[in-house]
């Protein structure tokens, strides 16, 4: 259970042994952080009496979506791109052995391609059902990841940012409960939920900052695979499946116009 205290300050209480377990691999895994990024993150203090709990600092700021990202101006939208580039490239640095000794696991792998298409095609409009089969076609035939496994974040979109918009300024980023040892490329998928045009950002500076070439159609595939194994995931749920089915569409909208 997580209180909110004057907007200024968080305290978490875990209900059962599972949560104080995962609070006090959340502490591990943000002081690592914390103490390897420019980026402001929470910094959680434990308290083990009278029962085990978590006081840290609010990062002010709010969400950032797609129609307030499209309205920002350029300098903005690149000021942004240069925090989010800075801030995978110096996650990244972290050596594997310090973020599995903090508690990093590889991240969940995802359902095989023809598995994605049996559950998400009985919720997929006709006019996607082409979309799929060519992007789980493209992701079954990918190789291995060229840059290989780093700890990273793997949840940079805009419902984790704590984002200024007086300001137009990104204050810090939040919510951990992703982050992993995963493929490299597949950090950049998670930004096109705010806009393509932040993720070309992102990656043009997260490559002049760590020299390592991203392939573009590379993630391109991982994210359209992404949004399909969301569908696929939750399709038995009908309360979701409209949202994910929008965010289906909306990228294969995008992939035809580039």
């Amino acid at each position: 259970m997580a209180v909110d205290v004057d907007d200024r300050l968080i305290f978490k209480f875990p209900r059962h042994a599972d949560g104080e377990a995962g609070l006090r691999l959340e502490a591990r895994i943000l002081q690592l952080v914390a103490d390897s990024v420019t980026m402001p993150v929470p910094r959680l203090t434990l308290f083990d009496h009278p029962r085990l709990f978590s006081r840290h600092d609010k990062i002010p700021g709010e969400h950032l979506l797609t129609a307030e990202y499209e309205v920002l101006d350029a300098p903005d939208k690149q000021d942004l791109a240069e925090r989010m580039g800075q801030f995978h490239a110096e996650l990244h640095a972290i050596e594997l052995a310090a973020a599995r000794h903090a508690g990093a696991e590889p991240l969940p792998p995802w359902s095989g391609a023809e598995q994605i298409l049996q559950r998400a095609w009985p919720v997929l409009p006709e006019s996607l059902r082409g979309f799929a089969e060519r992007t789980m076609a493209q992701w079954a035939a990918l190789a291995p990841d060229p840059h290989g496994a780093r700890y990273g974040f793997f949840d940079g979109h805009g419902w984790n940012m704590a984002f200024d918009h007086e300001r137009r300024r990104l204050n810090g980023v939040y919510d951990f409960g992703d982050s992993g040892i995963g493929p490299l490329h597949q950090e950049f998928i998670y930004s096109s939920l705010i806009s393509p045009d932040l993720t070309a950002r992102i990656i043009a500076v997260y490559e002049r900052h760590t020299g390592l070439p991203i392939d573009r159609d590379r993630v391109a595939v991982l994210t359209g695979t992404h949004r399909l194994w969301e569908l696929a995931e939750e399709a038995h749920l009908p309360e979701h499946v409209p949202d994910l089915v929008a965010s289906v569409a909306d990228w294969a909208r995008l992939e035809q116009l580039t």
